[in-house]
């Protein structure tokens, strides 16, 4: 016997029952369980039923699409996943060494910005203008046209000095 075809129906002990709703006669008949038949394995029968064999076949011929289904899905999520970790690895470099040029750049900026500011001074000028061989204006003249056309000078023009000595330095 099987432990599914082993039902046994175990007496219960019966203890006595105070019950004041009730006063009817108490039980004395054991609960009656329907009788099942004994189930018995035939020999043989698995060998020759042809259609218990086919069913895992079929059963496996109609999961067979589901389960590549999911490894194909499994598959492309792992690899698109690789290519996009790849994608942002890439520009996480390429953010990077563009930080680091414009860190360079800002620098190379505020190098300039500091040699405009200490190169614009007057004394300056006047000392690069005469380094490269420039020499001071004189008095200038300015031409005023009036409303008719006809223009007037203003101020007494004078050329410009000749250095009597060469200028020194670098």
């Amino acid at each position: 016997m099987t432990r599914a075809t082993a039902r046994v129906a175990v007496p219960r002990a019966t203890t006595p029952r105070t019950a004041t709703a009730r006063t009817a006669t108490p039980r004395t008949t054991a609960r009656s369980t329907p009788t099942r038949p004994e189930l018995r394995l035939v020999p043989g029968a698995t060998a020759a039923s042809p259609r218990r064999r086919r069913l895992p076949d079929a059963v496996a011929h109609r999961r067979a699409p589901f389960v590549l289904l999911v490894v194909a899905l499994l598959v492309g999520t792992t690899l698109g996943l690789l290519v996009l970790n790849t994608a942002i690895a890439v520009d996480s470099l390429k953010a990077t060494s563009l930080k680091a040029a414009n860190a360079q750049r800002a620098q190379e900026v505020q190098r300039l910005q500091q040699q405009v500011v200490s190169d614009g001074t007057p004394e300056q000028v006047a000392r690069s203008a005469t380094a490269a061989g420039m020499i001071p204006a004189g008095s200038a003249g300015y031409l005023v046209i009036g409303t008719d056309g006809k223009s007037t000078l203003r101020g007494i023009p004078a050329p410009a000095a000749r250095p009597t000595a060469t200028p020194s330095g670098g």
